[in-house]
């Protein structure tokens, strides 16, 4: 991929010959046209395409939020590319003929600000989650006022319930109230803490599995 700025009639978009032209963070950037094949994909290769498939549709309805907070820029990395990367190697599984997420080592965010510690995740009455954590402001750069961001997955529905802010670090506990499509299903959660700016982030922690009742 090239970048320019001026051409014979200045930035484009879109096909012109054998490249593609396209406006992409601030630069004009133009790229070859992929090559074609008629040689079938291997079997190596298509479990690669599958396993990036089910990270893509896990991912996008929370992008709002692991795009914002996974770590930093990297060349033309994006902290979402970073995180699509990070699960690809980490945090897909085979089950069978099939390729599911491996939940618990899922991050919704990635950075230096502290996490949680002592953290439960528990079902109370009327559709109620209860998440609890140790006040940990003072270390490193964790601050009172740092935002919980809490993320609930529901497997059976392929639905995400997000609660963002939650409440904040100085807090330890919060309850949340599940929508009621979720009732006597099992849910899954990660939380992180955000700064009070939206500049650092923690890595995030997974807090398990509850039934909500």
């Amino acid at each position: 991929m090239a970048t320019f700025d001026k051409g014979i009639l200045g930035g484009f978009s879109g096909k012109v010959g054998t490249v593609v032209g396209a406006y992409w963070r601030g630069k004009n950037v133009m790229r070859s046209l992929p090559r074609t094949t008629e040689r079938p994909a291997t079997p190596a290769q298509e479990l690669q395409r599958t396993k990036f498939t089910v990270v893509a549709k896990f991912l996008t309805p929370i992008k709002f939020l692991v795009g914002a907070h996974f770590g930093t820029e990297q060349g033309d990395k994006s902290p979402f590319n970073l995180a699509t990367s990070y699960h690809l190697k980490e945090a897909v599984m085979e089950v069978g003929d099939d390729i599911e997420m491996d939940l618990p080592k899922v991050l919704i965010s990635k950075g230096g600000l502290q996490g949680l510690q002592g953290q439960s995740f528990v079902a109370e009455a009327a559709s109620v989650m209860r998440v609890a954590w140790g006040d940990n402001s003072g270390q490193g750069l964790a601050e009172p006022d740092d935002a919980l961001a809490v993320v609930v997955y529901c497997p059976d529905l392929n639905l995400f319930e997000t609660y963002v802010p939650a409440a904040q670090r100085q807090d330890e506990q919060v309850d949340l109230t599940a929508p009621g499509y979720f009732s006597g299903l099992e849910v899954h959660a990660w939380a992180t803490f955000i700064s009070a700016d939206g500049g650092m982030a923690a890595t995030s922690s997974y807090l398990g599995s509850i039934t909500v009742t």
